[in-house]
């Protein structure tokens, strides 16, 4: 995983190195802390909010240089608006911001987390911490040449707060799930040609048993045996193998029932013979979203030890267009026993995921089941890049998926779903087509999925818009976002964990 910041915690007391980032409200008031550390800059900072016309609104902020009165090379000011009114995601929220004003030249830097009238809990120093990080990811490791002003090590941040003991014991939580996000953004960033499915299932397993947990790859043969034959026709024209990486994190009740993620890994996406145009093509390396973060959560709930019984099993493809490749019109019988005419090639996502899902179904018996899938572009039509489309046969895990979307800010928008559609799907040929066309496109492929659920709980997430080339918050400057990490940690700890 790259890491471009180190973080450690000091009591408020602590003289501050580097760059000073200091809090404010919409007073202009600051706790009595940071005054012991301002003292002297009293004239400087008044003559920057005159000149600013700083009035304290939430997220705005004063960048002094070499601040009068103190000894530091530059001063921050940000206020956070109504300080007694904030909630966890906005001190994540504080974090990149705070991130985001410290320019690329320095190599420390200390976020002060005092605020007027407001004590700052553990947690949510916790949650400012996670946000300093998440902001402070860059992809950068095949760039040869670096900008002037950029450093070679990672920036040190030092956050000064109220409780360091007790900082220090809610960080590792916030920190494992960090990793996960960070590690799902590594895995979008990478090029095709260096993260195929071979390489992306022994990056999982690498960094599944660094933390404990069980990891099994089945290989074409394996996964011929098994009967995958919807996934593996998608692969077919590659001259690389597919893979199924199975993730099992077991830290529930022995007998406990897991609750099941699986997600869709298509390290390069051509569109097959159905291939897509040439602009914007070399996006489809980031058809692997959903996989990425499955792997990412995995990895997060096996870091932190999640009292939960989890399984996360990705199906891993490469779609091109050679002389093996599957064709329209082809018919291919799934692990379900059931039959699929392939319309359009570029309609591959689905078909990994039908067998896969039906493999978590049948293997696992899960409590439910939720796949990722970056599945249609008419979900960005719909809904653009600020949420993800859910589809769900279950209304309660439709509600606890909208409201970890509300804690986490990764936020989902339930889409209908209804029998009326799956006349789109018929074939004439087989059970169904891989496409119902151009009208309801990612209906359709969710009634599609759902074939192949049975009555087990289960909800899709079409995660096109979110999981790469979405746009920048203030937690996230990469084009691998991470996106679904934090959601689905939040989900299994507001409601699975023993």
């Amino acid at each position: 995983m790259s890491e471009s910041v180190t973080l450690s915690f000091a009591r408020l007391t602590t003289a501050p190195k580097g760059v000073l980032i200091v809090l404010t409200d919409e007073s202009l008031a600051f706790g009595a802390p940071t005054q012991k550390i301002l003292k002297g800059a009293d004239a400087a900072l008044t003559r920057a909010f005159d000149a600013e016309r700083f009035k304290g609104k939430a997220w705005s902020s004063v960048d002094l240089l070499a601040p009068a009165g103190l000894d530091l090379p530059r001063l921050i000011v940000i206020s956070v608006g109504k300080a007694a009114e904030l909630k966890a995601s906005d001190f994540l929220k504080l974090g990149g911001v705070a991130a985001g004003k410290i320019p690329a030249s320095a190599r420390e830097a200390t976020l002060v987390l005092d605020l007027p009238g407001t004590k700052v809990s553990p947690e949510a120093a916790a949650e400012v911490a996670l946000g300093v990080r998440l902001r402070s990811y860059k992809f950068d490791r095949y760039k040869t040449k670096k900008k002037d002003d950029a450093n070679d090590g990672p920036l040190a941040v030092s956050l000064l707060v109220a409780d360091e003991a007790g900082t220090r014991r809610a960080f590792p939580v916030k920190e494992a799930v960090g990793d996960g996000v960070l590690l799902a953004r590594d895995l979008v960033n990478e090029p095709a040609n260096v993260l195929d499915p071979p390489e992306f299932a022994r990056r999982a397993q690498e960094h599944l048993a660094s933390v404990g947990a069980e990891v099994e790859v089945m290989d074409d043969a394996a996964l011929a045996r098994a009967g995958m034959r919807a996934l593996l026709g998608v692969g077919q024209g590659s001259i690389k193998e597919s893979r199924v990486v199975v993730m099992r994190w077991n830290g529930g009740a022995k007998d406990e029932a897991p609750v099941a993620f699986i997600g869709k890994g298509v390290t390069f996406d051509t569109g097959g013979i159905s291939i897509k145009p040439a602009a914007g093509m070399e996006d489809m390396k980031g058809d692997m979203g959903g996989a990425a973060c499955v792997t990412g959560l995995m990895y997060a709930l096996a870091a932190r030890k999640a009292k939960v019984n989890a399984v996360g099993v990705i199906g891993l493809v490469e779609n091109m267009p050679d002389g093996a490749a599957q064709r329209p019109g082809d018919i291919v019988t799934s692990l379900s026993g059931q039959t699929i005419e392939i319309i359009n090639t570029d309609a591959e996502g689905r078909l990994v995921l039908a067998d896969v899902l039906w493999y978590a179904k049948e293997r696992f018996k899960p409590q439910f089941m939720i796949d990722l899938a970056t599945l249609t572009g008419a979900i960005l039509v719909a809904l653009g890049s600020e949420y993800a489309g859910l589809f769900s046969n279950d209304d309660a895990l439709s509600e606890r998926l909208a409201k970890a979307g509300t804690e986490t800010g990764e936020k989902v928008w339930r889409m209908p779903l209804g029998a009326e559609y799956d006349k789109l799907i018929d074939s004439k040929f087989a059970d169904m087509k891989n496409t119902g066309g151009r009208n309801a496109g990612s209906i359709t492929a969710a009634q599609f999925l759902q074939r192949y659920v049975d009555k087990t709980p289960w909800a899709h997430l079409d995660v096109a818009g979110t999981a790469m080339s979405s746009p920048a918050s203030d937690i996230n400057k990469s084009w691998g976002s991470g996106w679904g990490v934090r959601l689905l940690n939040q989900l299994v700890k507001d409601h699975y964990e023993g």
